[in-house]
């Protein structure tokens, strides 16, 4: 089976560069033999949840940040930042005593 890794980069600000880069991310990982999940993909798909709306987006990142539980790492990757989404669960990841590597695709 393949480890399961919490996927940490940024989304808001320039959204369709920083999807462009967590797909980028997604494959690295996939490249690596491991199994990411990127839960601000999935959660701001269309007719999901709205991250400008500050209620649905603190939903969405609980929501990312409760695959925690289950994950083996987080991973971050950093060439665009961390953003304070990001800070939330990497603090988080930590309380959990979770391992945190951090990556850079060298964009």
């Amino acid at each position: 089976m393949l480890q399961r890794v919490i996927l940490e980069s940024p989304y808001a600000g320039d959204v369709l560069q920083n999807e462009r880069y967590a797909r980028l991310c997604m494959h690295d990982c996939l490249q690596r033999g491991v199994a990411p999940f990127a839960s601000h993909l999935l959660y701001t798909q269309p007719f999901v949840l709205d991250d400008t709306d500050p209620v649905q987006r603190r939903l969405g990142m609980e929501a990312g940040f409760s695959w925690g539980e289950v994950a083996d790492y987080v991973v971050v990757y950093d060439d665009l930042g961390v953003s304070p989404g990001m800070k939330e669960g990497i603090k988080r990841a930590r309380d959990r005593g979770l391992d945190i590597l951090y990556r850079s695709l060298g964009i």
